[in-house]
């Protein structure tokens, strides 16, 4: 059995990050493991003439962990929550070294084509690089209409 004592879980606050949490709640709460949230907060960029990076403002700070402290957890789970700045995959990355992370669990988009291309895929970095196993999480996607919907439609498309 593996011994996961553990769980970083980096959050963007995305319907698959929310699904990944719930994922990563349960493991934590099965192997009795600390669960660590992490936000990265992009560094913020300003263009007047040319692109310059700004540090982000301690309001800003203080209401991206309020965000995380909005984040309910099963009581009988050991939560630490975490907002750092910089780019998403490296603070990742650097998360899981510094706290010897022995698991990931992390929601994907999903991305393909044109859009992982010019987004790039931090889910992929990180599983690339990560100095411990990667659990990727990609929310289900619900129905689109209940069956009776469905079936009157089919209906009214016979007729």
């Amino acid at each position: 059995m593996l011994n996961i004592q553990t769980i970083l879980h980096p959050t963007d606050y995305s319907e698959h990050s929310a699904y990944a949490f719930r994922i990563a709640c349960s493991l934590a709460r099965d192997y009795q493991a600390k669960l660590v949230l992490l936000h990265v907060a992009l560094r913020s960029v300003t263009i007047e003439g040319e692109a310059a990076i700004a540090p982000r403002s301690e309001e800003y700070f203080q209401a991206e962990r309020e965000k995380l402290e909005g984040i309910s957890v099963p009581t009988e789970i050991r939560i630490e929550r975490q907002v750092v700045e910089g780019a998403p995959a490296e603070e990742i990355l650097s998360a899981a070294q510094t706290m010897k992370a022995d698991l990931i669990v992390m929601g994907t988009h999903g991305r393909t084509g044109l859009s992982r291309l010019l987004m790039g895929s931090v889910a992929e970095q990180v599983l690339r690089k990560a100095p411990c196993p990667v659990l990727t999480v990609r929310a289900l996607t619900p129905l689109a209409e209940p069956a009776e919907a469905l079936t009157s439609q089919q209906a009214a498309i016979d007729s």
